[in-house]
C-alpha cells in the first residue's frame, strides 16, 4: 500500500515510513538472449529467487528537517529514496509524503542527449512540472548557477558528469519544493561547486524545505544534515542526531 497526500495536509510530519519492505526477484540462472528467456518463461523453467532490498524499515521526517542517509554500497540507500519519491512500490509496508518534491536521484534524468542545455533546461523543467513561462521567467537564473554560460548550444551528451550534474541540480532548485531528495548527484561535481549546492541546501532548509539527502562523503552530511539514519544490508542500524549516527557508522568501518 502506498499512501499520499497533499501539501494541504497540515501534519508536521514530511515522510513517514511504515514498516516497509522491497523486495525484488532475480533470475537464479543466466539467460543469453531474449528468445531464450521467452522459451524458458512459457515453459515455466525460468527460475527466480527473491531479494529483500529493504526489510521492515519505519522513521518519521518532520517538516524542516534534513537527514542524511549512509552505508556502504548495496545497503539499500537508493532503494529508500527511490520508495519515498514512488519510483518503487512497497511490498509490504506504507510509506507517506506531505508535500511537493523536487528529485535528484538519476544524474540526467529528463535530459535528452542529443538536444542542446538550452533546449534540455525546458524539457528537464517540463518534466518537473514547470511550465515554458516559468522556465523562461528562470532561465538566466538557472544559467547563472550552474556557471554554464559559454555551452548552452552544447548538446548534453557531451557534458562531463559534473556539468550535468550542475545543470540537473540547478533546475530542480529553482524553486523551493516542499521535500528535496539528493542522491549522490553531487559527488561528481567539483569541490567549489559542492560548497555552492550545500549553501543552496541550507538556505532552503532555513525557508522550511526538507531534504534526505544520500552521499558517501561523511563530512558533507554532517555539514548539511541534522539527523541521519545508517542502512546495513537492507535494515536501519542506527536512527538519531547526524553526529551520532555518523560517528558510529565511521567507528565500525575503521575497526573493519
Amino acid at each position: 500500500m502506498d499512501k499520499r497526500t497533499d501539501t494541504k495536509n497540515q501534519d508536521s510530519v514530511a515522510v513517514r515510513v511504515s514498516h516497509a519492505a522491497v523486495r525484488f526477484n532475480m533470475a537464479s540462472e543466466r539467460v543469453d538472449n531474449l528468445k531464450e528467456y521467452f522459451i524458458k518463461l512459457i515453459k515455466r523453467e525460468l527460475m527466480f529467487k527473491e531479494f529483500m532490498a529493504l526489510r521492515d524499515i519505519s522513521f518519521e521526517v518532520k517538516k524542516g528537517e534534513a537527514w542524511g542517509i549512509i552505508g556502504t554500497n548495496g545497503s539499500g540507500k537508493s532503494t529508500l529514496l527511490k520508495l519515498i519519491c514512488g519510483i518503487l512500490k512497497p511490498y509490504s509496508g506504507t510509506v507517506e509524503v506531505n508535500g511537493t518534491i523536487a528529485p535528484m536521484i538519476e544524474l540526467g534524468a529528463g535530459f535528452d542527449g542529443d538536444l542542446t542545455a538550452s533546449e534540455n533546461i525546458f524539457l528537464n523543467g517540463a518534466v518537473l512540472g514547470y511550465d515554458k513561462k516559468f522556465m523562461q521567467k528562470h532561465f538566466d537564473e538557472i544559467v547563472e548557477f550552474a556557471e554554464l554560460q559559454d555551452f548552452l548550444e552544447m548538446p548534453i551528451k557531451n557534458y562531463s558528469s559534473g556539468m550535468a550534474a550542475r545543470l540537473g541540480f540547478a533546475i530542480a532548485t529553482v524553486v523551493r519544493p516542499d521535500i528535496l531528495i539528493c542522491d549522490e548527484v553531487l559527488a561528481v561535481g567539483d569541490y567549489a561547486f559542492q560548497q555552492k549546492c550545500e549553501r543552496r541546501m541550507n538556505e532552503m532548509r532555513q525557508e522550511g524545505t526538507t531534504l534526505l539527502y544520500v552521499s558517501h562523503s561523511i563530512e558533507s552530511v554532517t555539514s548539511v544534515c541534522d539527523h541521519a539514519m545508517w542502512l546495513d544490508k537492507g535494515m536501519v542500524r542506527q536512527i538519531g542526531l547526524v553526529d551520532e549516527v555518523a560517528n558510529a557508522y565511521m567507528g565500525e568501518l575503521t575497526n573493519e
